[in-house]
């Protein structure tokens, strides 16, 4: 359904550190007519310091609520941006979904922390034909990303048969109330930072997942914290094994203490003919052939002009936000849906669950469960 109002009015629960960048972003869409005028967190000190950042940028005042459903029952917002920790996710998504007044909305990932929860955002959302749900899997729309996905689906590469990822990066970020220290909060690193590479990874198999096999452990971050007598228990790195049913492989490599590398994104897609790769932030796409061999690849410096302000994602949750009004305003095509959403935090937990267990776990093992 096509927003039809001049401005299209933004709300935003969770105004944490995400949340503070959702409210950037969109003051660098203002241009598109585009206003955010409420938000909405508990947390005092994240109101305050989203309010600092709005009275620097905006020229008009923002409502501050407590909570979503007090600025749901306002009626002020056409669109709301759900920003709030992963556990919280399901519960504002039902309520937005279930208000009589429709609201689009776009998720921060995961979709949920469960699948039995995602599931239920799905089919509530089926019965709302009056609202666009989307997912911010930001990382589509990162420049080499998107190149390197244009570059699949033109089949130069022919058909994808292997795809690789690593993230190797700092670790995790403090968060209010230090939430993102526990798997019951975030899912498990591998649902709560992986849905991204998960989401990736199908998008360039072009397939569905059938199984998982994981490896990791926590043996460098987090080890000497301790949280109301509780140590902290979300791995800090890993390797996923992903089989898809078109016969093709992914494999994640996950390191949340490698602050010394270049990039902290690396992306390999080998076809039946070619190959290509993606590296952030360096923002370089280097793709060949087999028939032209090591002297044939190009190097191309992926970069979009569109982009009007960076942020933490490489200018990704600038593009999505683009994206997203598009449709918002009627545009055909939705960037990123609920299940995309939900098949990329199943892969997260069944990749969890072998690493509990031990084993392969299949996509069907973990779906089943929540039926």
């Amino acid at each position: 359904m096509a927003c039809n109002y001049e401005t299209v009015r933004y709300g935003i629960v969770g105004v944490g550190m995400m949340g503070r960048e959702h409210l950037m972003n969109l003051y660098h869409l203002r241009r598109q007519k585009v206003a955010v005028v409420a938000i909405a967190d508990p947390h005092l000190p994240s109101q305050n310091l989203a309010l600092q950042l709005a009275q620097q940028s905006f020229d008009f005042p923002i409502q501050v609520f407590s909570g979503h459903k007090e600025m749901l029952d306002s009626g002020l917002c056409d669109v709301i941006v759900v920003s709030t920790p992963n556990m919280t996710h399901h519960e504002i998504l039902m309520d937005i979904i279930k208000h009589p007044k429709p609201h689009h909305v776009l998720v921060e990932k995961p979709l949920c922390t469960t699948i039995e929860h995602c599931r239920e955002v799905v089919e509530a959302a089926k019965k709302r034909p009056d609202m666009i749900v989307q997912v911010g899997l930001e990382y589509r729309y990162m420049p080499p990303v998107a190149k390197l996905i244009e570059i699949v689906k033109s089949g130069s590469l022919g058909a994808v048969k292997m795809v690789s990822i690593r993230e190797h990066r700092f670790p995790f970020l403090v968060k209010v109330n230090d939430w993102n220290r526990f798997n019951v909060n975030t899912g498990g690193t591998l649902v709560e930072k992986c849905c991204h590479f998960f989401d990736l990874m199908r998008l360039f198999a072009g397939a569905n997942p059938v199984r998982v096999m994981a490896s990791g452990g926590i043996d460098v971050n987090h080890k000497d914290e301790l949280y109301d007598g509780k140590v902290p228990d979300i791995i800090d790195n890993a390797y996923v094994i992903v089989e898809f049913d078109n016969g093709s492989r992914g494999m994640l490599d996950l390191c949340m203490f490698a602050e010394g590398s270049k990039n902290e994104q690396e992306i390999s897609v080998v076809g039946e003919t070619g190959k290509g790769e993606a590296f952030v932030p360096e923002n370089i796409v280097r793709f060949g052939t087999r028939v032209e061999g090591r002297d044939g690849v190009q190097t191309l410096k992926a970069e979009d002009d569109r982009i009007k302000y960076d942020g933490l994602h490489h200018g990704s949750s600038y593009l999505e936000h683009l994206n997203f009004l598009s449709a918002v305003k009627g545009a055909k095509g939705l960037g990123v849906e609920l299940q995309d959403g939900l098949m990329s935090v199943a892969i997260g937990v069944a990749a969890q669950l072998s690493i509990e267990k031990g084993r392969f776990v299949s996509i069907a093992e973990v779906i089943d469960q929540h039926n």
